[in-house]
């Protein structure tokens, strides 16, 4: 081949490989936000699992308007305030409603603004905004104390989790299958790409972990198919005390549901410990 020949062939790599940085860089928000994955509409309540619920609206700090579910226990011995992940909407969560609320916990769960019934479209600081909003309403309108408020976020929600728990006092917090951040997940999808340079979200969950006082326990599956364990276990590292982590089995979908009663116990025993108020203990063997 030409030298000319070979040049021409690196110019037409060159600018493939600039048109899917631009790709990667317009496109992110599609990217990263699933609402209408595995269905945008609400396919299911909690009365179709025996569970009575009341539907509740809140209005975030900048007027938008959120659809949530509140799933009351008799005497809960604590509040879970249920962020999802970024596919789907509430009624594709009813398998961990009935699991916490089995676990003796009411649950709040809402759905992002984009999502389920709620209005807008999903920014980073617009769930912040979400989570917040739903603080406020166990808060405020439901007259909670914030140690009488467990967080807990799942994927993408372990970050929005994260984020909330750094601005408030829950009585602890549960992060289950997350990402340090999204620039990092980023470099491990496209390490041939400078993605950090061009990510236009941060969900910086192991920056926020660090300011996080709380009890914390980090589960992650070894066998997670989307965020590597290796992000989990980065996030325990970069935690403070008091903290656990939790090994888990099968999927990042499916992981709480392929692990059963370990992750139904060690969930309790977690909740147990710090919802009684011992916390002499700071850490437990992983």
């Amino acid at each position: 081949m030409s030298l000319q020949g070979l040049l021409t062939l690196l110019l037409i790599a060159l600018l493939i490989w600039c048109a899917f940085a631009l790709y990667l860089f317009i496109l992110q928000p599609r990217l990263l936000y699933y609402p209408d994955l595995p269905g945008r509409g609400i396919v299911a309540t909690p009365a179709d699992i025996g569970l009575d619920y009341e539907a509740v609206t809140l209005t975030t700090a900048d007027g938008v308007h959120l659809a949530g579910w509140f799933v009351p226990y008799p005497q809960a011995r604590a509040t879970l305030l249920f962020l999802h992940g970024n596919a789907g909407n509430i009624s594709h969560r009813l398998d961990s409603i009935r699991l916490f609320h089995d676990l003796g916990l009411a649950v709040f769960i809402i759905d992002y603004r984009g999502y389920g019934e709620s209005e807008g479209r999903p920014t980073e600081d617009g769930t912040y905004r979400d989570a917040a909003a739903a603080w406020d309403y166990l808060v405020e309108q439901r007259q909670l104390a914030p140690r009488q408020i467990v967080l807990f976020g799942r994927s993408l929600g372990g970050a929005v989790a994260a984020d909330l728990a750094s601005r408030t006092q829950p009585a602890a917090l549960i992060i289950e299958s997350t990402f340090t951040s999204v620039p990092d997940m980023a470099a491990t999808l496209y390490p041939w790409l400078p993605v950090r340079w061009l990510s236009r979200f941060r969900y910086d969950t192991g920056a926020k972990l660090a300011a996080i006082a709380a009890p914390l326990l980090i589960a992650h599956s070894a066998d997670d198919e989307i965020i590597p364990y290796a992000h989990g276990r980065r996030l325990f590292e970069l935690a403070r005390k008091p903290k656990q982590f939790l090994e888990l089995r099968g999927g990042h979908n499916d992981g709480f549901l392929v692990s059963g009663e370990h992750y139904v116990s060690s969930v309790d025993a977690f909740l147990e410990q710090y919802l009684s108020g011992d916390r002499t203990v700071a850490d437990k063997p992983d």
